[in-house]
């Protein structure tokens, strides 16, 4: 199914976290919307795989390992895709995530892994595509957020504070860039069914999950792809520095309680 009309032909696009999930759906609407791909990730294989499946539907998709998270890793991945490819239009940090761990029990690593990955890398990806970038100037530099930036969780104050983090540098560089044609952006998921992937997406957690919701359930990953693909668009040329919240409504309600009293404990109708 293509996109909502967004045409990103002759655009160059690298989405970190490409293989899974959102960034596997980010991958395959920017790519049906004509942008040539490289999918980068830790893992290969599974960014092979899915490069393989929409190369074999005529898309121009390419895999590529994300070597480690420091300032020449990055540096490397960002520059290779460029120099294959003979430009960067799009760059889109979707690898995310970390360890959980309540505050009290913390260790060191965990914090640093929250920071390497959600908000550090970051600042290393942007750094190194700026001046593929400013060469045509014109760019987009996306982010992939949460809205746990601005709402709390049991056990994810690191990974929080590390992706309000990444709120402030997309302001911060959407400022600095908005002379050279670049614009920085993103977008804040709320809860995304990841089907047989984590505790969170059992049928019976995403029913639960879908009782608090406004909107009765949990989002899909092309919601946050869409947003994605708008953001990377010519479309969004006067957009930047912003973060658009896709959670159905769920950080609209002061409380749970709202939402109980509005449709009900079952989530239907009161």
């Amino acid at each position: 199914m293509p996109g909502p009309g967004f045409d990103l032909s002759g655009r160059v696009a690298l989405v970190t976290g490409g293989a899974r999930g959102i960034g596997a759906a980010i991958v395959t609407r920017f790519a049906e919307a004509g942008a040539t791909l490289v999918c980068a990730n830790r893992t290969l294989a599974p960014a092979e795989e899915l490069a393989d499946g929409l190369r074999g539907r005529g898309m121009a998709v390419s895999a590529a390992p994300i070597g480690g998270l420091g300032r020449s890793d990055l540096a490397a991945l960002v520059d290779g895709c460029a120099d294959r490819h003979g430009r960067l239009d799009i760059l889109v940090h979707n690898a995310g995530g970390c360890p959980w761990a309540e505050l009290e029990a913390l260790q060191e690593a965990e914090l640093e892994a929250a920071l390497d990955v959600n908000l550090k890398a970051c600042f290393w990806l942007a750094q190194a595509a700026i001046p593929h970038m400013r060469r045509n100037r014109h760019g987009r530099i996306l982010v992939t957020s949460s809205v746990s930036a601005r709402v709390a969780m049991g056990g994810g104050a690191h990974y929080a504070a590390a992706k309000a983090g990444a709120n402030a540098f997309i302001r911060g560089a959407a400022f600095e860039l908005a002379r050279d044609g670049i614009t920085v952006n993103g977008v804040e998921p709320g809860f995304i069914a990841k089907p047989g992937r984590g505790s969170l997406s059992t049928p019976e957690a995403l029913a639960a999950i879908g009782r608090h919701v406004p909107m009765g359930h949990a989002g899909a990953a092309d919601d946050i792809a869409f947003a994605m693909l708008y953001l990377a668009s010519d479309e969004a040329r006067y957009t930047t520095g912003q973060t658009i919240v896709v959670d159905g409504g769920a950080t609209l309600p002061e409380t749970g309680f709202a939402v109980e009293r509005r449709w009900g404990p079952a989530g239907g109708l009161a």
